[in-house]
């Protein structure tokens, strides 16, 4: 399901939801998911939720999403993950969250793992090929 910043789910518009995702307010997004609002909502990049929680380092907020079935292993529109989004960003918290979910490192076309090579995050690469 792709929705642009203009379009509404019910009577909130997606890009209050993508917003709430982004600055980590969890307990206002898992309402709204919790409400009937897919926890797989994707924005006109093919970010979801999570992708954009992962990105900005909201580890409370992606456990959150995580626990409400949200998927793990969907690629945006520019073959990222929320794992690969969570490395770049260095947000340890957020990639063991999607790592105890089952999310996969070489998923994807930059993979979190090529993500943390690529930019010599030698801490994401240890998270990442740390035994589970």
């Amino acid at each position: 399901m792709s929705s642009g910043g203009s379009a509404s789910t019910g009577t909130v518009p997606a890009g209050h939801l993508f917003d709430l995702a982004r600055k980590g307010s969890t307990e206002e997004l898992a309402a709204f998911v919790d409400a009937g609002v897919p926890v797989d909502l994707t924005n006109t990049a093919g970010d979801t939720l999570l992708l954009l929680a992962a990105y900005y380092a909201h580890g409370h907020t992606v456990a959150a999403l995580l626990e409400r079935g949200a998927d793990h292993g969907r690629l945006n529109d520019k073959g990222q993950t929320a794992l690969a989004a969570a490395v770049f960003k260095q947000a340890a918290d957020a990639v063991q969250h999607l790592l105890a979910a089952g999310a996969d490192p070489d998923l994807g076309e930059m993979t979190a793992r090529m993500t943390a090579q690529f930019f010599g995050l030698s801490a994401m690469t240890e998270l990442l090929d740390a035994p589970r």
